[in-house]
């Protein structure tokens, strides 16, 4: 139901753009955002946006991070700058709140998509 994509390697200072999106028709959802996982550590919110806009950053991607959402694409961005190696980690996007209908079945609830790799080399 989401469709994540984005990530990569890059260089310490460099810059990265996660997308997600959800697919089929959508008819509603809430909170939008991104998680991240590194090795041997519990997956943590990375920022999050509800559906007016509203936006929720973790301490250490204040100013460096920026989320952005497009409620008719049903889409959420991850802007990401000035990017370090303590950046490294599996990236992951979650909606809240998800209604719509694909593929012939409707679905309802939270969901989260794949993970995607994002690796900041020192």
């Amino acid at each position: 139901q989401l469709q994540a994509s984005g990530g990569g390697l890059v260089q310490a200072g460099g810059s990265l753009r996660l997308s997600c999106a959800a697919s089929g028709t959508v008819f509603s959802i809430g909170v939008m955002g991104w998680y991240r996982q590194a090795p041997g550590k519990q997956r943590e919110l990375v920022a999050d946006i509800t559906s007016r806009l509203r936006t929720n950053y973790r301490d250490s991607v204040q100013g460096r991070f920026t989320i952005s959402r497009d409620n008719a694409a049903n889409t959420v961005i991850l802007q990401m700058n000035s990017l370090k190696p303590e950046d490294t980690a599996v990236y992951y996007c979650k909606a809240d709140g998800i209604y719509g209908c694909s593929g012939g079945g409707c679905y309802e609830g939270d969901y989260w998509g794949k993970g995607t790799q994002v690796t900041v080399s020192s």
